[in-house]
């Protein structure tokens, strides 16, 4: 410590400083180590004994046992005090990283699985035949094919998609609630905290909240009343676009508990070396974050002013219709943007192939700014009719914000959109 007195010009100097130093509340630390990593450096040498600074990646498919049934290494806080004997139902390398996006998400419990379909699929698992589950009208094409092509015929499970701003149809068989928030494409923005006093007065019943557009950074649903969060690693957390897997995370122990027999059962777990990519990207969840949702609010802002665009959808802006309730539950407005253009499927069609910086591609989250048609692309397994309802027309376009230069964006943009002017 330096014996330099520091006067009071000193110390705000200093407190702005580490202001700007740190604009992600706090959240590097935490993303950064596990748990046992900071506070108790004892305890971490005896769980790490080489020091190594990265969780090693454990290709291991089984583990020799000291005596039969006698599993190993249940002092190991990644095998959460089950020790370790077939890689399905415990690896070292996915359960530092289950811990790691625990913490993230202010959650108790985390479970992976291979894919943000698969985590989908373990949670409607928890239903039973004969039970009822209501669904955001807008919702992720793949989940809504799911739901209404696989879940109801094959489970035996009845499924009502609704607006969840209004009267929620609740019946006595209602199970589960499914909700997006924002939803994909149209980033319409539900009152977590007002579901949950519903779901809450009700028996039996899960409040279950896809948090893939926001991450963990953004939006932490746990604590507005959801039961379970969901998400798409392959989107924000993994970042990079190079790893397919899902998460489910929770604060209650009994639905932990099931769904770690259902992750177990089914067997569908992402690989180590998939966990150790992800791991990686959530280390550096915030600062994408911040710099992608700076992009997009600038973009947002430039889109409105361009005449090729009829209508810009982001939460950020206070044209949004539920922007208020962004302000009150997230943390930020993300870096997601739908916009419409002028003309019909034409025009949107020569804007996506006029782009250059952007790719033309599904998916989202990522480093690189990816661009969609969700009519045609992500959302083409969506019925015209149920399309047409929610406004999900072949005008639309869905716009996955980056880290690149924003006015390098933003020209890209302007190219592509003065091409049908």
């Amino acid at each position: 410590m330096s014996n330099v007195t520091a006067t009071p010009n000193t110390e705000n100097v200093l407190e702005e400083a580490i202001r700007k130093a740190d604009p992600y509340r706090g959240k590097g630390t935490p993303y950064l180590h596990l748990p046992s990593e900071y506070g108790f450096k004892k305890d971490h040498i005896k769980q790490n004994p080489t020091g190594a600074v990265v969780v090693p990646i454990s290709l291991a498919t089984t583990f020799q046992q000291a005596a039969p049934g006698q599993t190993t290494a249940p002092e190991d806080p990644n095998s959460f005090g089950m020790g370790y004997e077939y890689s399905r139902t415990g690896n070292p390398t996915r359960g530092a990283f289950e811990r790691a996006l625990a913490t993230a998400e202010n959650a108790k419990f985390c479970v992976a699985f291979a894919s943000g379909s698969a985590a989908t699929s373990a949670v409607v698992h928890l239903l039973n035949h004969g039970d009822h589950m209501l669904c955001v009208d807008d919702v992720y094409g793949g989940t809504q094919r799911y739901f209404n092509h696989i879940v109801h015929p094959s489970n035996g499970i009845r499924i009502d998609f609704c607006d969840m701003s209004g009267d929620i149809p609740f019946e006595d068989e209602t199970k589960l609630i499914w909700l997006e928030t924002p939803t994909n494409p149209t980033l319409k923005i539900t009152d977590i905290s007002r579901v949950a006093s519903f779901t809450k007065a009700r028996k039996n019943c899960i409040l279950a909240i896809d948090n893939t557009f926001c991450s963990p950074y953004f939006q932490t649903p746990l604590e507005n009343g959801a039961d379970l969060v969901v998400h798409s690693v392959t989107k924000y957390i993994g970042g990079h676009s190079d790893v397919v897997m899902g998460v489910v995370c929770t604060n209650s122990e009994d639905l932990y508990t099931r769904l770690r027999f259902i992750q177990n059962g089914i067997g569908a777990v992402p690989s180590p070396f998939d966990c150790f990519l992800a791991h990686r990207g959530l280390k550096t969840l915030h600062v994408r974050m911040e710099a992608a949702a700076r992009n997009a609010y600038a973009i947002s802002l430039f889109l409105q002013s361009h005449a090729a665009v009829k209508r810009v959808i982001y939460p950020g802006l206070e044209s949004h219709p539920q922007h208020e309730i962004a302000k009150r539950q997230q943390h930020g407005f993300g870096a997601m943007i739908t916009f419409y253009c002028i003309g019909g499927r034409e025009q949107s069609r020569r804007i996506l192939q006029q782009l250059n910086v952007f790719a033309l591609a599904e998916s989202l989250g990522a480093v690189e700014s990816l661009a969609e048609c969700p009519s045609l692309m992500t959302h083409a397994s969506v019925p015209d009719d149920q399309r047409a309802l929610l406004g999900i027309d072949d005008t639309l376009i869905r716009l996955s914000i980056g880290i690149e230069s924003c006015q390098d964006l933003i020209d890209d943009l302007e190219t592509a959109l003065n091409s049908i002017i």
